[in-house]
């Protein structure tokens, strides 16, 4: 899908436990102080359709069909009533997970990562920045730990590892930057500033 806005639409994405939420804050709050209007939001989103898959986390995780199709719903809804209507006021979108945490996590559960993207294609729009914070999986499963968080079957490791080499998967395209999660956590945001100013 091509987009005909003016706004700046940055992804980010990676496993659990590789600070995403915490560079999304920092590069908000940044490029709110250089001048930019900036819209923070997440995957699943807090729509009606975003609801139930966030609900299921607690209720029980839907079957696999159910939880890929409420995913691309829940995105179309997102896109229609949030983001795309942002980046036409050309303000900058910064999304924490979009469909390429689909193709990793939903992939996990026995769909084809390439099909799922072939899907989001057709409606929703590549982003202008995708980071993709990397961090080994042993690592990242420490980090998880130190949260607090319960080892979920998400987190186990195999599946820790098909989701980061999900992700890396899309690392040759052109808008896609890696970074190196085990670095400081100020390191990390000041390189992601970098490439979002440009």
């Amino acid at each position: 899908m091509e987009r005909t806005d003016k706004g700046l639409f940055i992804v980010i994405e990676g496993i659990d436990g590789t600070g995403k939420s915490t560079q999304a804050k920092m590069l908000k709050r940044a490029l709110e102080e250089a001048g930019q209007t900036v819209i923070l939001d997440r995957e699943p989103s807090d729509g009606p359709y975003g609801k139930i898959l966030r609900d299921s986390a607690t209720t029980g995780r839907l079957s696999p069909q159910e939880e890929l199709d409420l995913f691309h719903k829940d995105r179309k809804h997102h896109l229609e009533e949030i983001i795309l209507p942002a980046l036409q006021r050309g303000e900058t979108v910064i999304l924490d997970r979009y469909y390429f945490s689909t193709m990793a996590y939903q992939g996990q559960r026995g769909f084809d990562p390439q099909e799922i993207r072939e899907t989001n294609l057709r409606f929703a729009p590549n982003p202008d920045i995708l980071f993709i914070l990397d961090l080994a999986v042993d690592k990242a499963r420490e980090r998880i730990g130190v949260r607090g968080d319960t080892t979920n079957e998400f987190e186990q490791r195999d599946a820790l590892q098909y989701c980061r080499d999900t992700f890396l998967s899309v690392s040759d395209e052109e808008f896609a930057h890696i970074i190196d999660s085990s670095q400081k956590i100020e390191k990390i945001h000041q390189q992601m500033l970098a490439i979002s100013l440009k």
